[in-house]
């Protein structure tokens, strides 16, 4: 078993995965207690070499691994690749690029959705993988032969996988379908998001001009002062004190301390000063720049009805292309395109999934088709045209 543990090493493993067409990767991590993901193992396979890459080792310097990363002639497969491209974005400051996720390949192939890779394994090769140390804490050093087994195994796996996933997208004609979805997956954009979008994650109700001005400015603080101190949002203040807080408009830190989301003391602390800039600062924003609030718009009368029609629609679609219905559309593309119609702003309205299943659902929103059950089956039939 290959432990890269010295840079030489390191360098040397590179050069050797370099040579291959593809390789595999994946990583290990701790995220519990910090913003950021804590790396603590690197898993890489080509059909010839595998390597596990220790970075807590003393001296070790990724350089060679990003730039492997960043190599356009080497294609990365990745399995629900989120999580490692974030950190290898974190760390080296740059997108793995080409990607080929095989999680999300396994979904435009009918394997269901989001197929764990165990799963993938076994479908595929017929291989069983030992769990039984997926929760180790991979700080802990040093790791059991059993744990470096179980690491190694997915991505040497990985590699029959992606083979045969990538043949059955080519037999398909579907390899265009992927990537699509992999221009989105390794867009910078996905993992720097703007700190001034933080308060969408927030349950705001009604909130009021001012009320969302001091949402935003807020939430825009804790995703600043999280990433700083590397610490989980929640630790800086949860949800509901923000929600609390952008309510109530406390004006001075005597007010903050009244509200009960805040826990006591706390706007004694160092991190009140800047909560308290923050709400200042929403306080002065001049009344006509005040941000306004997005009203949610009963749904026209049908709507509801029509989103259970698209959703036998996309059920019915999605069997006849042999893929996962989550692939297609979402049951927020359905809800707003059972309510918008063309102008709904949805994936499923555009590129491939356009193609395969956004037309079909706009002509049943206009009355151009229909579904019946006849014969025992549910089938898709058309309208004729009415008569002017």
């Amino acid at each position: 078993m290959n432990v890269i543990t010295t840079q030489a090493e390191l360098e040397t493993a590179i050069e050797t995965l370099r040579k291959s067409d593809f390789v595999t990767v994946d990583t290990e991590f701790i995220r519990e207690t910090t913003f950021w993901p804590e790396l603590c193992l690197i898993q890489m396979a080509s059909p010839d070499a595998a390597y596990l890459i220790d970075p807590l080792a003393p001296g070790i310097d990724l350089a060679p691994f990003f730039a492997l990363m960043a190599d356009e002639a080497v294609l990365k497969i990745f399995h629900a690749a989120r999580q490692d491209i974030e950190i290898i974005f974190h760390l080296g400051d740059l997108i793995p690029h080409p990607v080929f996720d095989t999680q999300v390949a396994a979904m435009v192939c009918g394997f269901g959705d989001s197929v764990s890779y165990d799963q993938l394994v076994n479908k595929i090769t017929g291989e069983r993988i030992d769990k039984s140390s997926r929760f180790t804490d991979w700080r802990r050093r040093p790791l059991s032969d059993k744990q470096l087994e179980y690491a190694l195994a997915d991505v040497t796996h990985l590699i029959d996988v992606y083979r045969h996933l990538a043949a059955e997208l080519e037999r398909e004609n579907r390899a265009h379908w992927l990537n699509e979805e992999m221009e989105v997956l390794t867009a910078r954009q996905t993992y720097d998001p703007n700190p001034d979008d933080a308060w969408k994650r927030l349950k705001l109700r009604n909130a009021k001009p001012q009320q969302l001005a001091i949402a935003i400015s807020i939430a825009a603080w804790r995703e600043r002062e999280a990433r700083e101190r590397n610490v989980p949002r929640g630790r800086i203040l949860k949800d509901d004190a923000l929600v609390e807080i952008s309510q109530q408009m406390p004006a001075t830190t005597e007010a903050l301390g009244r509200l009960r989301a805040v826990p006591r003391g706390w706007e004694r602390s160092s991190a009140a000063a800047g909560l308290m800039e923050a709400i200042t600062a929403a306080l002065a924003i001049p009344k006509d720049d005040l941000p306004k609030p997005q009203r949610h718009r009963p749904n026209p009368e049908g709507a509801n009805a029509a989103a259970e029609l698209l959703k036998v629609l996309l059920k019915l679609v999605a069997e006849r292309e042999g893929v996962a219905p989550k692939v297609l559309a979402s049951s927020d593309d359905i809800d707003r395109i059972a309510a918008s119609g063309e102008e709904a702003e949805v994936a499923a309205l555009s590129g491939w999934r356009r193609e395969v299943f956004g037309d079909r659902a706009l002509q049943l929103v206009r009355g151009e088709i229909a579904i019946r059950f006849q014969d025992r089956r549910i089938e898709v039939f058309d309208l004729p045209a009415a008569a002017e």
